[in-house]
């Protein structure tokens, strides 16, 4: 919930970053207690709290976050908790390499950057102990396995993620997206039902108890945040923030660019995009198999996009889309945007999530560094399907 934890602070020039202290964790103590009400036959998510307040996150999380307090002396290790956490950080960077391995798209020295220059996400990963990474980690898993067309093991991890936390809600426009190019409407139902049906069986304990409290409290779309966490809005006046106009005017604006995206980005048959509800075999542009950079870069912006109209981003959030952002930057280049301009962006967004407290000049920073990321994106040239190799089998 907090961005910062108990422990010294650091100045700098963007404003103060919290030290390391021995025991930096945020929420684990109040996910340990959460978990515990559980484990004490609570199954009503309305009575499920800690410290930090109720328990707000699907029933996936319950279940991971069990094996955890078994693993750490039911939560009581904490140095444990971040050795697995530090386990987990590498393995989420096993599966980003994977990823970025089959796009070929960004230059090696972009690697040292993700990996060693993110003091934020190492303090997210391996100190914090938030259940974002956990999530996270579970998404590049999924995409992994689309990239092998691995498609309805790749949607059970997709569903996996969606119920550690629901900001992976965010891939699923772009992931709907490639389900019906692929499959056409009638062969993308199995895949959504997979999804579907793995959120009813992890959550049905608490669905049989008391599905209203379930289903508001773990998918809580109008969920109200605070102003004195935000990064990305703090130029604004704290009664615009709150207010329910701006909120609906970030969801039109959201849902305005995933459509431009899908019509004129994504789909590049030259047919309507009716046509993908059709069987891929009877559209009349034969259909042409995705390729890596196409499921990448569908998922990627579709998450991106979400992010830039984000009603409001912690400092946590930040895993979201850091391991994203090369990606986003150096696989669709347009000329004007070198190398040097790429890092730059980079490194102003490193700099506004690691300004605690986050300032005016801070959150304008980092829509300036989104807005010349999106505008690439609707820039870049489109890829030529003479190029597109065949893919693998589809299962």
């Amino acid at each position: 919930m907090l961005p910062s934890a108990a422990g010294a602070t650091l100045h700098t020039a963007g404003g103060l970053l919290p030290l390391p202290s021995r025991d930096t964790e945020i929420d684990w103590k109040a996910y340990m207690a959460q978990v515990e009400g559980v484990l004490n036959g609570t199954h009503d998510y309305t009575q499920l709290q800690g410290d930090t307040g109720p328990l707000v996150y699907p029933a996936g999380f319950v279940y991971i976050f069990m094996v955890l307090y078994y693993a750490t002396g039911q939560g009581t290790d904490i140095p444990m908790a971040q050795n697995i956490f530090a386990v987990l950080y590498l393995v989420t960077l096993l599966l980003v390499f994977l990823i970025y391995h089959q796009t070929s798209k960004v230059p090696p020295f972009v690697f040292f950057f993700m990996c060693c220059a993110s003091y934020r996400v190492h303090s997210i990963f391996v100190l914090r102990l938030f259940n974002d990474p956990v999530a996270m980690a579970l998404l590049f898993l999924s995409v992994n396995l689309f990239l092998a067309h691995h498609w309805g093991w790749g949607c059970c991890c997709f569903s996996l993620a969606v119920s550690v936390k629901m900001n992976v809600l965010l891939f699923a426009p772009g992931l709907l997206f490639l389900l019906l190019t692929q499959f056409g409407f009638r062969g993308a139902l199995p895949k959504l039902a997979i999804c579907a049906a793995i959120q009813v069986v992890l959550g049905l304990p608490f669905l049989l108890e008391n599905p209203i409290g379930y289903l508001s409290r773990s998918f809580d779309l109008g969920r109200q945040f605070l102003f004195q966490w935000t990064v990305n809005w703090r130029f604004l006046p704290e009664a615009i923030f709150l207010h329910r106009a701006f909120h609906l005017a970030l969801l039109a604006a959201h849902l305005t660019l995933l459509l431009l995206f899908a019509l004129c980005r994504w789909h590049r048959t030259g047919e309507s995009i009716l046509s993908l509800l059709k069987d891929p075999s009877k559209r009349k542009v034969p259909p042409q198999p995705l390729t890596p950079n196409q499921i990448v870069s569908t998922l990627f912006t579709s998450n991106f996009i979400g992010i830039c109209f984000s009603r409001s981003l912690h400092y946590q959030f930040y895993v979201w889309y850091f391991h994203t952002l090369p990606y986003l930057l150096w696989a669709m280049p347009v000329r004007w945007l070198t190398h040097l301009l790429r890092l730059l962006v980079l490194g102003l967004i490193e700099l506004s999530w690691n300004t605690y407290p986050s300032t005016s000049f801070s959150s304008a920073s980092l829509h300036i560094c989104h807005a010349v990321i999106l505008l690439q994106l609707w820039l870049s040239p489109q890829s030529s399907p003479k190029n597109i190799q065949p893919s693998r089998k589809t299962h």
